[in-house]
């Protein structure tokens, strides 16, 4: 069983990319993948709403396969009621992009909920030598975090960007697990992952439409047992989507 936590539609291309991610699934077996919707770095309330019905309609056409995340700008004040949405509609987990810090202080009620709620929270985090985003957050920031909502279950996407600086931000954090999707990373980094954190905090995530073959290359070439494995392709992702209260 293969379940991808990490991957995307892009609002302008949605129709090509929900072929791309159903195609994926079929040539790689991918049983459940989680999907947000996503378009501009600083998005309105309009296209937020636009995002987000186009991830509930997949799930729609595909409900067997097809999980989504309720994108969210922090900035956004009506934050809460599109989570709340969200969850009615049948999302379950939350996605946080690049418009705010994902430690941003209106993060908070976002945070609060989804520990209600017993949802997890996928947020983005790269650590780059140049081209950081104003708002787009580093591990230091999912730390952050982290720490001031233990009880909230967080997914740092693409090992943090660089995986010997954001790992180390969260080794010792036991509500945050790492995705590794999208990255150009070798076996080495699985292998120097599990040795940081353990088997149990790592997720398995593609980032299609623009990631998938090398993320299964770098589970199958990295030195890990056959529990291993199952834990980083399904059995982790099954802990952490446990379901709504």
């Amino acid at each position: 069983m293969i379940i991808d936590v990490h991957a995307h539609l892009w609002a302008n291309n949605y129709k090509e990319d929900k072929k791309t991610v159903l195609k994926a699934c079929e040539l790689f077996d991918i049983d459940k993948i989680y999907i947000s919707t996503i378009s501009s770095y600083y998005p309105d309330y309009e296209e937020i709403e636009y995002c987000n019905k186009l991830t509930c309609e997949f799930m729609k056409e595909q409900p067997s396969r097809i999980a989504g995340y309720i994108y969210i700008d922090p900035t956004h004040s009506n934050r809460v009621e599109v989570l709340k949405r969200g969850l009615d509609n049948g999302m379950e987990g939350v996605k946080l992009w690049v418009a705010a810090k994902c430690d941003d202080y209106r993060v908070y009620d976002i945070a609060k909920y989804c520990i209600d709620k017993n949802v997890p929270v996928l947020a983005h985090a790269f650590h780059k030598a140049i081209g950081l985003l104003e708002h787009e957050s580093t591990a230091v920031n999912i730390r952050c975090l982290a720490l001031r909502y233990p009880e909230l279950k967080i997914i740092m996407a693409h090992l943090g960007g660089n995986v010997y600086h954001g790992l180390r931000c969260i080794a010792d954090l036991e509500n945050v697990y790492s995705d590794f999707s999208g990255t150009m990373i070798g076996t080495g980094d699985i292998n120097y992952a599990l040795e940081l954190v353990g088997e149990d905090r790592i997720l398995f995530g593609t980032d299609l439409p623009g990631g998938g073959r090398q993320c299964f290359a770098q589970v199958e070439e990295a030195s890990l047992t056959h529990l291993q494995k199952d834990k980083i392709y399904y059995k982790n992702a099954q802990k952490i989507f446990g379901g709504s209260k």
